[in-house]
Protein backbone atom coordinates (compact mmCIF):
# COMPACT_ATOMS: atom_id res chain seq x y z
CA UNK A 1 0.00 0.00 0.00
CA UNK A 2 1.85 3.14 -1.36
CA UNK A 3 1.47 6.20 0.98
CA UNK A 4 2.46 9.86 -0.21
CA UNK A 5 5.50 10.91 -0.20
CA UNK A 6 7.09 13.33 1.51
CA UNK A 7 8.90 16.11 0.01
CA UNK A 8 11.29 18.75 2.22
CA UNK A 9 10.59 22.51 0.93
CA UNK A 10 13.81 23.67 -1.13
CA UNK A 11 14.37 27.04 0.83
CA UNK A 12 15.01 24.51 3.90
CA UNK A 13 17.33 22.23 1.71
CA UNK A 14 19.06 25.67 0.73
CA UNK A 15 19.15 27.10 4.05
CA UNK A 16 21.06 24.27 5.13
CA UNK A 17 23.56 23.94 2.32
CA UNK A 18 25.02 27.66 3.18
CA UNK A 19 27.60 26.04 5.21
CA UNK A 20 29.01 23.94 2.32
CA UNK A 21 28.60 26.49 -0.09
CA UNK A 22 30.44 29.11 2.39
CA UNK A 23 33.70 27.04 2.60
CA UNK A 24 33.71 25.90 -1.00
CA UNK A 25 33.99 29.79 -2.02
CA UNK A 26 36.99 30.35 0.79
CA UNK A 27 38.34 27.53 -0.88
CA UNK A 28 38.33 28.07 -4.70
CA UNK A 29 37.08 31.72 -4.96
CA UNK A 30 40.04 33.74 -3.20
CA UNK A 31 41.70 33.72 -6.33
CA UNK A 32 39.32 36.03 -8.03
CA UNK A 33 39.05 37.92 -5.22
CA UNK A 34 42.36 38.35 -5.19
CA UNK A 35 42.41 39.51 -8.79
CA UNK A 36 39.90 42.27 -8.38
CA UNK A 37 41.57 43.51 -5.12
CA UNK A 38 44.67 44.15 -6.97
CA UNK A 39 42.87 46.01 -9.91
CA UNK A 40 41.39 48.07 -7.55
CA UNK A 41 45.02 48.85 -6.08
CA UNK A 42 46.57 49.36 -9.43
CA UNK A 43 44.07 51.53 -10.67
CA UNK A 44 44.25 53.62 -7.74
CA UNK A 45 40.45 53.25 -6.77
CA UNK A 46 39.29 55.54 -4.25
CA UNK A 47 35.38 55.12 -4.95
CA UNK A 48 32.94 52.49 -5.31
CA UNK A 49 29.55 52.15 -6.58
CA UNK A 50 27.67 49.45 -6.06
CA UNK A 51 24.81 49.00 -7.89
CA UNK A 52 22.06 46.03 -6.75
CA UNK A 53 18.48 45.19 -5.85
CA UNK A 54 16.83 43.47 -3.56
CA UNK A 55 18.37 41.18 -1.09
CA UNK A 56 21.47 41.95 -3.21
CA UNK A 57 21.06 45.14 -2.32
CA UNK A 58 21.11 44.70 1.43
CA UNK A 59 24.49 42.35 0.52
CA UNK A 60 25.70 46.01 -1.05
CA UNK A 61 24.52 48.00 2.37
CA UNK A 62 26.87 45.35 4.35
CA UNK A 63 29.82 46.61 1.70
CA UNK A 64 29.53 49.74 2.14
CA UNK A 65 30.24 49.74 5.81
CA UNK A 66 32.90 47.18 5.78
CA UNK A 67 35.04 48.17 2.76
CA UNK A 68 34.69 52.15 4.01
CA UNK A 69 35.89 50.70 7.66
CA UNK A 70 38.32 48.38 6.04
CA UNK A 71 39.51 50.08 3.37
CA UNK A 72 38.88 54.10 3.67
CA UNK A 73 37.17 53.78 0.11
CA UNK A 74 34.67 55.56 -0.41
CA UNK A 75 30.92 53.55 -1.05
CA UNK A 76 27.77 54.14 -2.23
CA UNK A 77 25.00 52.74 -3.69
CA UNK A 78 23.99 53.33 -6.93
CA UNK A 79 20.14 54.64 -8.20
CA UNK A 80 19.60 52.77 -11.11
CA UNK A 81 16.34 54.58 -11.81
CA UNK A 82 19.20 57.45 -13.01
CA UNK A 83 20.14 55.14 -15.75
CA UNK A 84 16.74 53.72 -16.79
CA UNK A 85 14.24 56.11 -16.51
CA UNK A 86 14.90 59.34 -16.14
CA UNK A 87 18.52 59.10 -18.15
CA UNK A 88 20.72 61.05 -16.40
CA UNK A 89 23.73 58.63 -15.10
CA UNK A 90 25.74 60.51 -12.84
CA UNK A 91 29.55 61.32 -14.44
CA UNK A 92 31.95 58.78 -12.50
CA UNK A 93 35.78 59.99 -12.46
CA UNK A 94 38.28 57.71 -13.57
CA UNK A 95 38.87 56.37 -9.84
CA UNK A 96 35.53 54.72 -9.58
CA UNK A 97 34.73 51.42 -9.53
CA UNK A 98 31.09 50.16 -9.95
CA UNK A 99 30.55 46.59 -8.91
CA UNK A 100 27.45 44.70 -9.47
CA UNK A 101 25.82 42.72 -6.75
CA UNK A 102 23.27 39.84 -8.06
CA UNK A 103 21.90 36.42 -8.03
CA UNK A 104 20.54 36.39 -11.36
CA UNK A 105 22.30 39.28 -12.80
CA UNK A 106 19.89 39.85 -14.99
CA UNK A 107 17.64 42.99 -14.04
CA UNK A 108 18.21 45.48 -16.70
CA UNK A 109 18.38 48.55 -14.80
CA UNK A 110 21.48 46.88 -13.14
CA UNK A 111 23.15 45.95 -16.00
CA UNK A 112 22.27 49.13 -17.42
CA UNK A 113 24.52 51.01 -14.30
CA UNK A 114 27.07 48.69 -15.28
CA UNK A 115 27.52 49.50 -19.15
CA UNK A 116 27.20 53.21 -18.42
CA UNK A 117 30.30 52.83 -16.45
CA UNK A 118 31.75 50.86 -19.15
CA UNK A 119 30.65 53.49 -21.78
CA UNK A 120 32.74 55.93 -19.28
CA UNK A 121 35.35 54.36 -19.21
CA UNK A 122 35.01 53.25 -15.98
CA UNK A 123 36.50 49.47 -14.11
CA UNK A 124 33.21 47.11 -13.75
CA UNK A 125 33.13 44.20 -11.87
CA UNK A 126 30.33 41.78 -10.75
CA UNK A 127 29.86 39.32 -7.79
CA UNK A 128 26.79 37.24 -9.23
CA UNK A 129 26.03 33.77 -8.82
CA UNK A 130 25.33 33.46 -12.65
CA UNK A 131 28.25 33.66 -14.68
CA UNK A 132 26.21 33.38 -18.21
CA UNK A 133 24.29 36.35 -17.15
CA UNK A 134 23.88 40.13 -18.90
CA UNK A 135 25.50 41.53 -15.80
CA UNK A 136 28.23 38.77 -16.45
CA UNK A 137 28.55 39.85 -19.34
CA UNK A 138 28.76 44.27 -19.09
CA UNK A 139 31.64 43.69 -16.35
CA UNK A 140 35.44 43.72 -16.78
CA UNK A 141 35.77 41.40 -13.60
CA UNK A 142 33.43 38.63 -12.39
CA UNK A 143 33.89 37.20 -9.11
CA UNK A 144 31.21 33.92 -9.22
CA UNK A 145 29.39 33.07 -6.00
CA UNK A 146 29.60 29.75 -6.73
CA UNK A 147 26.42 29.27 -4.30
CA UNK A 148 24.88 26.51 -7.31
CA UNK A 149 21.36 26.52 -8.25
CA UNK A 150 18.95 28.65 -6.23
CA UNK A 151 15.38 27.21 -6.62
CA UNK A 152 13.12 28.97 -4.07
CA UNK A 153 12.27 32.07 -4.20
CA UNK A 154 13.49 33.36 -1.19
CA UNK A 155 17.31 34.46 -1.52
CA UNK A 156 19.27 32.57 1.32
CA UNK A 157 22.01 31.25 0.31
CA UNK A 158 23.13 33.42 -2.86
CA UNK A 159 22.92 36.20 -0.02
CA UNK A 160 25.31 34.40 2.29
CA UNK A 161 27.63 33.98 -0.46
CA UNK A 162 27.22 37.50 -1.31
CA UNK A 163 28.36 38.66 1.99
CA UNK A 164 31.57 35.90 2.20
CA UNK A 165 32.63 37.19 -1.47
CA UNK A 166 32.75 41.12 0.65
CA UNK A 167 33.85 40.22 3.16
CA UNK A 168 36.76 38.13 1.26
CA UNK A 169 37.60 41.38 -0.74
CA UNK A 170 38.22 43.36 1.95
CA UNK A 171 40.70 40.56 3.88
CA UNK A 172 42.23 40.82 0.03
CA UNK A 173 42.50 44.69 0.02
CA UNK A 174 43.83 44.32 3.72
CA UNK A 175 46.56 42.09 3.08
CA UNK A 176 46.39 41.08 6.85
CA UNK A 177 46.81 37.15 6.66
CA UNK A 178 44.81 37.49 10.48
CA UNK A 179 41.60 37.96 8.20
CA UNK A 180 41.75 35.33 6.13
CA UNK A 181 42.01 33.47 9.33
CA UNK A 182 39.36 34.77 10.78
CA UNK A 183 37.40 34.23 7.81
CA UNK A 184 37.70 30.31 8.40
CA UNK A 185 35.74 30.26 10.68
CA UNK A 186 32.14 31.43 9.34
CA UNK A 187 31.46 27.98 7.97
CA UNK A 188 31.45 26.93 10.98
CA UNK A 189 29.36 29.52 12.89
CA UNK A 190 26.81 29.55 10.34
CA UNK A 191 27.00 25.65 11.15
CA UNK A 192 26.32 26.28 14.52
CA UNK A 193 23.35 28.59 13.77
CA UNK A 194 21.35 26.30 12.19
CA UNK A 195 20.87 24.63 15.40
CA UNK A 196 19.01 27.35 16.76
CA UNK A 197 16.17 26.09 14.39
CA UNK A 198 14.83 23.27 17.39
CA UNK A 199 14.46 26.92 19.28
CA UNK A 200 12.86 28.48 16.67
CA UNK A 201 10.73 25.78 15.34
CA UNK A 202 9.27 25.33 19.36
CA UNK A 203 8.31 29.03 19.53
CA UNK A 204 7.05 29.81 16.09
CA UNK A 205 3.67 29.59 16.98
CA UNK A 206 3.45 32.67 19.82
CA UNK A 207 4.23 34.82 16.48
CA UNK A 208 1.64 33.15 14.09
CA UNK A 209 -0.60 35.51 14.59
CA UNK A 210 2.34 38.39 14.21
CA UNK A 211 0.99 41.54 11.48
CA UNK A 212 3.94 43.74 12.49
CA UNK A 213 7.09 43.70 13.28
CA UNK A 214 10.21 45.83 13.44
CA UNK A 215 13.82 44.40 12.93
CA UNK A 216 16.84 46.89 13.84
CA UNK A 217 20.47 47.18 14.29
CA UNK A 218 23.61 49.41 13.37
CA UNK A 219 26.79 49.26 11.97
CA UNK A 220 27.31 45.84 9.78
CA UNK A 221 24.12 44.54 11.45
CA UNK A 222 22.35 47.17 9.44
CA UNK A 223 22.24 45.43 6.90
CA UNK A 224 20.68 41.87 8.65
CA UNK A 225 17.94 44.47 10.56
CA UNK A 226 17.30 45.17 6.11
CA UNK A 227 17.57 41.32 5.29
CA UNK A 228 15.66 40.01 8.27
CA UNK A 229 12.47 42.46 7.50
CA UNK A 230 12.89 41.20 3.59
CA UNK A 231 13.02 37.54 4.31
CA UNK A 232 10.23 37.89 7.25
CA UNK A 233 7.84 40.06 4.66
CA UNK A 234 8.26 37.83 1.69
CA UNK A 235 7.54 34.48 2.92
CA UNK A 236 5.01 35.60 5.51
CA UNK A 237 3.28 38.24 4.16
CA UNK A 238 3.61 40.07 7.33
CA UNK A 239 4.36 43.59 7.40
CA UNK A 240 8.03 44.17 8.69
CA UNK A 241 10.35 47.13 8.42
CA UNK A 242 14.18 47.06 9.01
CA UNK A 243 15.59 50.04 10.56
CA UNK A 244 19.23 51.65 11.41
CA UNK A 245 18.83 51.42 15.76
CA UNK A 246 19.49 55.38 15.56
CA UNK A 247 17.21 56.19 12.84
CA UNK A 248 14.63 54.40 14.62
CA UNK A 249 14.90 56.25 17.72
CA UNK A 250 14.15 59.33 15.68
CA UNK A 251 10.62 58.99 15.75
CA UNK A 252 9.30 55.41 14.54
CA UNK A 253 10.39 54.17 18.27
CA UNK A 254 7.00 55.73 19.18
CA UNK A 255 5.06 52.76 17.35
CA UNK A 256 6.27 50.42 20.04
CA UNK A 257 3.32 49.44 22.51
CA UNK A 258 3.26 46.73 25.06
CA UNK A 259 3.56 43.59 22.68
CA UNK A 260 4.76 45.30 19.58
CA UNK A 261 7.14 42.54 18.13
CA UNK A 262 10.73 43.86 17.77
CA UNK A 263 13.57 41.60 16.36
CA UNK A 264 17.13 43.02 17.50
CA UNK A 265 20.43 42.03 16.02
CA UNK A 266 23.30 43.07 18.14
CA UNK A 267 26.53 41.89 18.38
CA UNK A 268 29.85 42.45 20.01
CA UNK A 269 31.74 45.30 18.48
CA UNK A 270 30.77 49.28 19.09
CA UNK A 271 27.65 49.03 18.23
CA UNK A 272 26.95 46.98 21.60
CA UNK A 273 26.49 49.49 23.81
CA UNK A 274 23.87 51.81 21.84
CA UNK A 275 22.01 48.62 21.02
CA UNK A 276 21.54 47.66 25.17
CA UNK A 277 20.54 50.86 25.80
CA UNK A 278 17.38 50.30 22.85
CA UNK A 279 16.91 47.26 24.27
CA UNK A 280 16.59 48.80 27.85
CA UNK A 281 13.85 51.07 26.07
CA UNK A 282 11.83 48.37 24.44
CA UNK A 283 11.66 46.91 27.84
CA UNK A 284 10.40 50.09 29.10
CA UNK A 285 7.79 50.29 26.72
CA UNK A 286 6.62 46.85 26.66
CA UNK A 287 7.84 45.76 23.70
CA UNK A 288 7.81 41.48 22.01
CA UNK A 289 11.40 41.30 22.28
CA UNK A 290 13.06 39.15 19.71
CA UNK A 291 17.00 39.41 20.34
CA UNK A 292 19.58 38.06 17.93
CA UNK A 293 23.15 37.84 20.00
CA UNK A 294 26.49 36.59 20.64
CA UNK A 295 26.34 37.50 24.02
CA UNK A 296 24.34 35.70 26.34
CA UNK A 297 23.79 38.81 28.99
CA UNK A 298 22.66 40.43 26.09
CA UNK A 299 19.43 38.58 25.15
CA UNK A 300 18.76 38.12 28.60
CA UNK A 301 15.35 40.58 28.23
CA UNK A 302 14.20 38.48 24.85
CA UNK A 303 10.91 36.40 25.37
CA UNK A 304 12.84 35.00 22.24
CA UNK A 305 16.32 34.64 23.03
CA UNK A 306 18.35 33.63 19.90
CA UNK A 307 22.15 33.42 21.09
CA UNK A 308 24.61 32.56 17.91
CA UNK A 309 26.49 29.47 19.65
CA UNK A 310 29.66 30.29 17.75
CA UNK A 311 30.85 34.11 17.66
CA UNK A 312 32.88 35.75 15.04
CA UNK A 313 34.84 39.09 14.32
CA UNK A 314 31.99 41.87 14.09
CA UNK A 315 33.13 42.53 10.96
CA UNK A 316 31.80 38.78 9.94
CA UNK A 317 28.61 38.81 12.09
CA UNK A 318 26.19 39.65 9.67
CA UNK A 319 26.82 35.96 7.59
CA UNK A 320 25.86 34.32 10.93
CA UNK A 321 23.24 36.76 11.93
CA UNK A 322 21.14 36.48 9.48
CA UNK A 323 20.16 32.21 10.31
CA UNK A 324 17.87 33.18 12.83
CA UNK A 325 15.49 35.13 10.57
CA UNK A 326 15.64 33.13 7.87
CA UNK A 327 14.12 30.36 10.09
CA UNK A 328 11.74 32.05 11.56
CA UNK A 329 10.47 33.16 7.93
CA UNK A 330 10.19 29.45 7.12
CA UNK A 331 8.70 28.42 10.31
CA UNK A 332 6.32 31.21 10.27
CA UNK A 333 5.30 30.63 6.16
CA UNK A 334 4.82 26.46 7.47
CA UNK A 335 2.37 27.51 10.61
CA UNK A 336 0.68 29.76 8.46
CA UNK A 337 -0.16 26.95 5.49
CA UNK A 338 2.13 28.88 2.85
CA UNK A 339 4.46 27.15 0.27
CA UNK A 340 7.88 28.48 1.42
CA UNK A 341 9.46 27.77 -1.58
CA UNK A 342 7.10 30.37 -3.76
CA UNK A 343 5.58 33.17 -2.02
CA UNK A 344 2.25 34.65 -3.46
CA UNK A 345 3.02 37.11 -6.25
CA UNK A 346 6.74 37.02 -6.24
CA UNK A 347 8.93 35.75 -9.04
CA UNK A 348 12.57 33.93 -8.54
CA UNK A 349 13.74 36.75 -11.48
CA UNK A 350 12.65 40.26 -10.89
CA UNK A 351 13.53 42.46 -14.05
CA UNK A 352 13.05 46.17 -13.24
CA UNK A 353 14.04 48.86 -15.43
Amino acid sequence: MGGSVVTEPRLHMEIAQQPVVLQGLLNEGRSAIERLAREIKQRGIAHVLIAARGTSDNAGVYAKYLLSTATELAVGLAAPSLYTLYNRPPRLTRDTLVLGISQSGMSPDIVAVLQNAREQGIYTAAMVNNTASRMAEAAECVVPLAAGEERAVAATKSYTAQLMAVAMLAAALSEEERWWQELELVPQAVRAALDLEQVLARRTERYRFMDQCVTVSRGYNYATALESALKIKELTHTSVTGYSAADFLHGPISIVRNGYPVMTIACQGPTMDSLRQLIGRLGEAGAEQIIVTDDADTAAPAELKLVLPVAVPEWLSPIPAIIPAQLLGYHLALAHGLDPDNPKGLDKVTETR
